[in-house]
C-alpha cells in the first residue's frame, strides 16, 4: 500500500472518501484524521492498527542502520504482519551519517576524494537548502583500508577535507560534520591542508602525511584556508567526550583499533601534543587548551 496524506501505509486518504463527526465515520472508507492516530476506517468500521517505527543504527563491522532496519521490519512482520511499519535510519556521526540524511530527504552527491592512505575514491555527502551533512568516515574512514592493513602513524584525513569543499562549492552554508569511524589520528591537519593551511617542517617544506608527520612540524600557515569557512555554520556531531591528548586522549584510547601500537600510541600523542602547541602560536588562541577539552580527540582530533 502506498504512503497516505498523513505519512501513514494506507490506501488513498485525501478526504474525497468520507468525513467524522466527533470520532464517528459519516460516509467512506478511510480518514485520515483516524490513520493518523492508529486506526484503520474500512467500510465505516474502525480497526485500531499498531503503527511502529524503527529507528535503528548500525551494527558495527556487521550490518548498516538500513540493513539493521530491515531486518526488524522482517521478524516483526513474522509474528505480527497486520503491523504497519515505518523505518529511519538514524546515525552517531560515524558511519552511516550520510545515508541517514538521504533517508530523511538530503540528496546524495559523490566527489572524487583522497582516502586515508592517499588513494583516490569516491565519497558522499548529502545535501539539502544550503545545509550538508558530512561523515568523515566516508573520506577517513576504517572501511577504505584492505583488511588487515592498518597506518596509524600516516593516515591523513585530507579527504574530509576535500568533501568540505565540495560541500562549500555545492553552496552548503551550515555543514554538520560528522566525526566518527576515522582510520586517522592528524588532529585534522589533512582536512585543514586540503582547504588551505600549510604545515611545514623546518626546511620549509611539507610535513608527511598523518599524525606521525607532525613531529617535524615547525610552521603552520593558515593564511591560505578558504575564507568560506568563516562564514558558514559548522557544527561537529560526535557521540565522545575524549580530550586530544592524555591518557584519555585520542591516541590512548583509539589509537589501538587503528593499529597503533604502544610505541605508536606515544608518538601521536607527543605529536598531537606538539601539533596543538605550534597552532597557538600560529593562531594566538588558546588551542593547546583546547586540546584538552572534551570531543577534541574525535575521530582522532
Amino acid at each position: 500500500m502506498a504512503p497516505s496524506a498523513c505519512g501513514v501505509r494506507s490506501k488513498a486518504c485525501d478526504g474525497r472518501h468520507g468525513q467524522t463527526d466527533g470520532g464517528r465515520i459519516r460516509s467512506g472508507r478511510r480518514d485520515c484524521l483516524f490513520e493518523s492516530r492508529g486506526f484503520e476506517v474500512t467500510d465505516g468500521a474502525v480497526t485500531e492498527v499498531a503503527r511502529v517505527l524503527i529507528a535503528a543504527d548500525k551494527f558495527k563491522g556487521s550490518l548498516t542502520a538500513v540493513q539493521v532496519a530491515e531486518r526488524v521490519t522482517a521478524g516483526l512482520h513474522q509474528v505480527a504482519p497486520e503491523v504497519a511499519v515505518e523505518t529511519l535510519p538514524v546515525a552517531d556521526g560515524g558511519d552511516g551519517t550520510v545515508a541517514a540524511a538521504v533517508a530523511a530527504g538530503f540528496e546524495r552527491c559523490e566527489v572524487r576524494v583522497t582516502g586515508p592512505l592517499g588513494e583516490e575514491l569516491t565519497a558522499a555527502y548529502a545535501l539539502r537548502d544550503g545545509m550538508a551533512v558530512i561523515e568523515m568516515a566516508e573520506a577517513s574512514g576504517l572501511q577504505h583500508l584492505p583488511a588487515g592493513v592498518f597506518a596509524p602513524l600516516t593516515a591523513t584525513t585530507y579527504g574530509s577535507g576535500e568533501l568540505l569543499r565540495a560541500a562549500l562549492d555545492a553552496g552548503a552554508r551550515s555543514i554538520v560534520f560528522g566525526v566518527g569511524g576515522s582510520a586517522t589520528t592528524d588532529g585534522g591537519a589533512g582536512m585543514l591542508a586540503a582547504l588551505g593551511a600549510r604545515f611545514l617542517d623546518a626546511d620549509g617544506q611539507p610535513v608527511g602525511p598523518g599524525g606521525g608527520g607532525l613531529r617535524d612540524l615547525v610552521t603552520a600557515d593558515l593564511s591560505g584556508l578558504d575564507g568560506r569557512l568563516g562564514t558558514t555554520e559548522i557544527v561537529l556531531a560526535s557521540d565522545v567526550d575524549n580530550p586530544l591528548t592524555g591518557p584519555k586522549g585520542a591516541p590512548a584510547v583509539y589509537g589501538p583499533q587503528k593499529g597503533a601500537s604502544p610505541e605508536d600510541v606515544a608518538t601521536l600523542d607527543a605529536a598531537l601534543a606538539h601539533y596543538s602547541a605550534v597552532l597557538e602560536t600560529a593562531i594566538g588562541s588558546r588551542a593547546a587548551e583546547l586540546a584538552l577539552s572534551p570531543g577534541a580527540g574525535a575521530a582522532g582530533g
